[in-house]
């Protein structure tokens, strides 16, 4: 079968978040499943040219308003996968990936050019995996195109994130071409829900997926789905979720190049060191016998992480507990973690960065990792830390609830420690749950091994995304031939 995998962002040309893993990795599984996946995505100005190594193919004309507009396009080899990059300097030859007001119009342009591009690339898709609000606009005009080479193939849209839509107006509407057919709603719904480049993917896809099978449930309910609830519900029959996977040669213990010493599930003993190292690089007390909470993430309301000090509180106050935190992101957050840090100076680092490196050092090091999301489509960190045996702390919401399982109250199942409310009463007891759990060193470590010997590698998402894709190109079939 052959799959064109559109999207924004794919590591390690560009990589904004999550979205960026997953296409990197993805296809590569996929591929190794016997499926030809190729993808595409921009040619933005912050991808190294050196390292893409891209050979020009040729360049297209794309009807735009005020008269068309020429695109490159080159193709890539990104670790086996073929890469097509749409070139265009005033879209995409900018400083960053995203975060201009015009957008919308920059990602439908994306599209519009992959579409003018099909003859010079020559690979005819039996599916098209669009990813998130990006590439949404793409199954709307091949939706308005029946005589398009790729308008027989199955569709799949995924959504990393249902709060961030591409939202736009009837007047972006009229002036780049998007009908009334394609601004219908289904079952009678308000015109205005479809005004989004997320609710157009979904009214146009043969198949909807999001990250986790919990979130896929979630975003039906007013609290999560970001006002297109009604959508999802009205293509429920439609609607499933996967569990996003993560590249286990990349996130190895064994081999990862940025920690101190490496280790697998049966030669834990050498992860103290690497605890050692983390303490001595965040100033703190190398105290084998306190408990170092990790955080890696970004540091906004999202993520839960203004619940940290409230609840964090009176477990550094009267319990032999560290705390090390990296991330950038709201600057009232930051404010809140500093002053908890000058509250507790031998106890808690707050580094406000962007440093994968570091990173890995805090999966590496910390005895247990911290997630309190409000909302969570799948995560990647607590996977992370499932493989590196920092054991994760997380919300009962999204991929985290489908993903860690709580430790019971004898401490002999589970996987991590779980807690309901977006609150920090429950997430303070979360906290000392694992405490009391850390002050038995057998148990603990076997509350890391269950979680080092999980499967959470692409290979397992594969299976199930290829049998999506089945589904897809079946249900296109069945309208044409309808």
């Amino acid at each position: 079968m052959n799959v064109l995998f559109v999207s924004a962002e794919m590591s390690p040309l560009a990589k904004v978040g999550g979205l960026g893993d997953v296409a990197g990795s993805l296809p590569i599984a996929l591929r190794a499943r016997g499926l030809d996946v190729r993808i595409a995505m921009p040619f933005y100005a912050t991808v190294d040219r050196a390292k893409a190594a891209a050979r020009r193919i040729g360049e297209v004309e794309v009807p735009w308003p005020g008269g068309h507009q020429r695109a490159g396009v080159w193709l890539a080899d990104v670790r086996g996968v073929p890469v097509y990059l749409v070139e265009h300097e005033g879209m995409f030859g900018r400083e960053k990936v995203y975060g201009f007001d015009d957008d919308p119009a920059r990602f439908l342009f994306f599209c519009d050019a992959l579409l003018a591009a099909s003859g010079l690339i020559d690979f005819t898709p039996g599916v098209i995996h669009a990813q998130d609000w990006h590439a949404a606009l793409l199954l709307t005009r091949l939706d308005a195109e029946a005589s398009h080479p790729w308008a027989g193939a199955g569709s799949v849209y995924t959504i990393h994130n249902l709060a961030l839509q591409g939202n736009f107006d009837r007047g972006f509407a009229a002036h780049f071409g998007i009908g009334h057919a394609q601004l219908a709603p289904p079952d009678a719904l308000p015109h205005e829900m479809m005004m989004s480049a997320m609710a157009q993917g979904i009214a146009h896809a043969d198949r909807v997926n999001t990250v986790s099978d919990t979130y896929a449930r979630e975003i039906l309910t007013h609290e999560y789905g970001a006002g297109l609830d009604p959508l999802l519900r009205a293509r429920q029959a439609i609607v499933s979720g996967i569990v996003n996977g993560i590249d286990y040669e990349e996130f190895d213990p064994q081999t990862d190049r940025d920690l101190t010493a490496h280790y697998t599930v049966d030669t834990l003993d050498a992860r103290a060191e690497n605890k050692r190292a983390l303490q001595r690089q965040a100033g703190l007390p190398e105290d084998a016998g306190a408990l170092l909470f990790g955080v890696v993430t970004r540091l906004f309301a999202q993520k839960g992480i203004d619940l940290l000090p409230p609840a964090l509180e009176p477990v550094l106050a009267h319990g032999n507990a560290q705390l090390v935190v990296l991330g950038t992101g709201d600057e009232a957050v930051h404010e809140m973690l500093n002053a908890l840090e000058a509250r507790h100076a031998q106890k808690v680092k707050v580094w406000l960065d962007f440093n994968p490196p570091l990173g890995q050092k805090i999966y590496g090091g910390a005895d247990c990792f911290l997630m309190p999301s409000r909302y969570e489509p799948c995560g990647l960190g607590q996977l992370i830390s499932l493989r590196y045996g920092a054991v994760p702390l997380v919300r009962r919401t999204g991929g985290l609830a489908d993903t860690v399982e709580d430790v019971d109250a004898a401490v002999t199942a589970g996987t991590g420690f779980v807690f309901g409310a977006a609150d920090a009463h429950e997430l303070q007891q979360a906290c000392e749950r694992a405490l009391a759990a850390f002050a038995r060193p057998g148990a603990w470590r076997a509350i890391q091994q269950r979680g080092m010997r999980q499967d959470w590698s692409w290979g397992r998402a594969g299976a199930r995304y290829a049998e999506l894709y089945e589904a897809a190109r079946a249900s296109r079939a069945a309208k044409k031939g309808a």
